[in-house]
């Protein structure tokens, strides 16, 4: 795979200072998601470490900073929570091996170019989705922030405890949860170039954890190991398998979401275009890479990315840079980050959660559209109560189902069945005229546009409303795309019109139309003399083929 296009040494300097910058944001964010997940922060580490470098070196998106993230966080605590309640002994390795598996499904998405599908989705359903996943992240980050082991049963479980866990608070750990979140809300926003709020909330509520809290009880992150990761052998049960696998297509998912968009962010401040096949190869390769090695899911970082080019960061070796800068830290620094309290990791994840919230949207969805208003609610709640993939699915349905309505409505006033001058059709003085000759045995059926397939209903009805004709003039000139359904009930049509012994003329077919409607036979029924492309000829000869029906009508009179 060519790595050409996105590591040059033209911007070294650049890249190096972008890299070192985006190294000490992730320290602080791979530390609290690591913890957050449950697998550790050594895994967090790790996963930053692991996903940065392979999604750099292999990516398509040259200043993207990959890394764990607050979303696939979320996730990866549920899928570490569900596997290690239900095999406590192999629980762990089996999380990791749906890293892997998240990463093959996204290599296979960016194989097969699925990149262009993947953002294809309303906007009220991923800004559902993600304030989802940010009231999660709040509400996993409760018990942590109150000095207290996260109770089981997620989100839920939270819920039910909260009684318990207010009334068993720790109050110098929340002190420091506090402090951390504080320093990260009134962080003064001149001072980020110098240093980012999460490093400095890390250190200065550590510092106070060491001096002045230096004897009491308070849980901190504990050993980190030094040296390389070990190899972590795929593990599988027969019972976990297939939600194993759902697991796996979620994170994959959610993965290539995070990542692509935040591939458009960098686009709109690089004025570049990055390749989403590629970053999503990229992308799969850093996760499935982490997984056997023991480290968490990610996926790229808005926060990194935006201070990554900021800096200076134009190509891949910013990225390079950062996971290296990570790499030293681990193994030689490693023993300084174990004292550092939960509770401040907790307040960092916590105003993490508080920022994945789409609080724009949030405030104003309800004056755009009532209904995106309640589809973006309803994600939520689904999000946070329900389940991940449950929320999406429905959430695309319902939009998707609304959006075919309106396209369908629009759609279907384009379909027109007329046998007299109707003002909402430009029609030609000629083609006026030969339609007040026919006295209303001569059709035209006009379409317009794309037949997508919720304007069969209206081609059926139209033709349905008029049924006192003898030659039928169906006019797709101006028809680009004709969908199976709307195909079939022109088929419809046009078979009674036969069976009737009605004339049938077809104007414009081509190109697309064309093809679907003589793969369904629909131009076999028509003579092939009957085929035309101008609508004036069209109308010419079926008033001529009426006119031995209008005489011997007459002469029966």
């Amino acid at each position: 795979m060519s790595i050409t296009n996105t590591i040059h040494f033209r911007n070294v300097k650049g890249d190096i200072f972008g890299g070192l910058t985006a190294a000490v944001i992730a320290l602080p964010m791979a530390l609290t998601f690591g913890v957050a997940s449950g697998a550790g922060a050594s895994s967090g580490l790790w996963g930053a470490i692991l996903i940065g470098f392979f999604a750099a070196l292999f990516g398509g998106t040259p200043t993207l900073i990959s890394e764990p993230t607050g979303p696939m966080t979320v996730v990866m605590t549920s899928v570490i929570a569900s596997l290690t309640a239900a095999n406590p002994e192999q629980g762990l390795a089996m999380a990791f091996t749906v890293v892997m598996l998240a990463g093959v499904f996204q290599i296979l998405f960016g194989v097969f170019k699925l990149g262009k599908y993947v953002t294809l989705m309303p906007y009220t359903v991923i800004s559902g989705f993600m304030s989802g996943i940010g009231v999660i992240l709040i509400i996993l980050q409760i018990a942590p922030f109150l000095g207290q082991a996260s109770p089981k049963g997620g989100v839920i479980g939270t819920v039910q405890n909260l009684p318990t866990l207010i009334g068993s608070i720790n109050p110098l750990e929340t002190l420091l949860a506090v402090i951390t979140v504080a320093i990260l809300f009134f962080y003064p926003r001149k001072l980020k170039k110098y240093m980012p709020p999460q490093l400095l909330a890390l250190i200065v509520g550590s510092l106070i954890a060491v001096f002045l809290f230096g004897d009491a009880d308070i849980r901190r992150i504990g050993e980190i190991s030094v040296g390389l990761p070990s190899l972590q052998v795929p593990t599988f049960s027969a019972a976990q398998l297939r939600v194993m696998f759902v697991d796996a297509l979620v994170l994959a998912m959610l993965g290539c979401i995070d990542a692509l968009l935040t591939s458009l962010v960098a686009d709109s401040l690089t004025r570049t275009e990055h390749n989403s096949n590629k970053e999503l190869i990229g992308q799969g390769l850093g996760n499935l890479v982490s997984g056997l090695f023991g480290g968490i899911a990610g996926a790229g970082a808005t926060m990194g990315t935006v201070v990554n080019i900021q800096s200076g960061g134009r190509t891949a070796v910013s990225g390079l840079t950062r996971a290296l800068v990570l790499l030293v830290v681990v193994l030689g620094l490693s023993q300084y980050l174990q004292g550092i309290p939960l509770a401040v990791l907790a307040g960092i994840a916590l105003k993490v959660g508080i920022d994945i919230v789409d609080w724009g949207f949030l405030k104003r969805a309800h004056k755009i559209s009532v209904k995106a208003a309640l589809i973006m609610y309803g994600v939520i709640a689904l999000t946070v109560f329900v389940d991940l993939i449950v929320a999406v699915g429905v959430g695309v349905f319902v939009a998707n189902i609304l959006t075919i309505e309106r396209l369908s409505n629009h759609r279907a006033d384009k379909v027109k069945a007329i046998t007299y001058d109707d003002e909402e059709i430009d029609l030609k003085p000629e083609e006026k005229q030969l339609l007040e000759e026919a006295n209303g045995r001569v059709l035209l059926f006009y379409l317009s546009g794309p037949m997508i397939f919720g304007v069969a209903k209206a081609i059926s009805r139209e033709h349905n409303l008029i049924n006192d004709y003898r030659a039928l003039v169906l006019d797709l000139s101006e028809v680009p795309i004709l969908g199976v359904t709307s195909s079939l009930a022109l088929e419809n049509a046009i078979q009674e019109a036969v069976e009737k012994g009605r004339h049938v003329f077809l104007v414009g077919v081509s190109g697309q139309a064309e093809s679907r409607l003589r793969k369904l036979g629909v131009m076999d029924i028509v003579s092939p003399d009957n085929i035309m492309s101008d609508r004036i000829t069209a109308l010419k000869e079926a008033v001529m083929s009426v006119e031995p029906y209008k005489t011997e009508h007459r002469s029966e009179v």
